[in-house]
């Protein structure tokens, strides 16, 4: 991930948007386990009663062995996998008529345009935070002795991306 280098390289565009990801991978992936939580309640519920159902599943689950070199990888494999349970519960749902088709298909449809937001968000500051131009940007940048070159950089991101959060750029979030 390009933004994790330019994040070491003290960009503070680059810590605005990990930062972003960091709170929305949490948010995301706390919203997945309530949905997914209310859907094995109702599935308890109903087993309580003498219904067994189990979740759908794979006929041949695959295994895939990780390697990232950040941390934000690892998240995402997270999140992906807390999608696919809720994915795989809500279908449940509705396959045993307890979620109507229309709704499960809402709420899986809500959370893919989430998740693909999550990731668009990245590509779009990467493609421009990694131009030669703005490559070197960095705190040190916004200084007013910083010269003529880093004030061109400055001027850029900030018509491009408006100023990053006061509390991102300090290194408090």
């Amino acid at each position: 991930l390009p933004i994790w280098h330019l994040s070491g390289n003290d960009n503070p565009y680059a810590d605005w948007v990990l930062v972003n990801i960091g709170e929305r991978l949490v948010e995301i992936g706390s919203s997945l386990q309530r949905e997914t939580q209310r859907g094995e309640d109702q599935l308890r519920t109903l087993q309580q009663r003498g219904l067994h159902f189990s979740v759908l599943q794979s006929r041949v689950p695959q295994r895939v062995e990780l390697g990232f070199r950040s941390p934000y990888g690892y998240a995402v494999a997270d999140l992906v996998v807390r999608f696919d349970t809720c994915n795989r519960v809500l279908k449940t749902l509705v396959r045993k008529d307890l979620l109507p088709d229309r709704d499960g298909r809402t709420l899986i449809y809500s959370y893919t345009r989430r998740l693909r937001g999550l990731f668009e968000e990245p590509v779009r500051f990467e493609r421009w935070l990694m131009r030669d131009e703005l490559r070197p940007l960095c705190r040190h940048d916004f200084l007013p002795a910083a010269g003529a070159e880093a004030s061109k950089r400055v001027a850029a991101v900030l018509a491009l991306f408006g100023p990053v959060p006061r509390d991102v750029f300090i290194g408090t979030r």
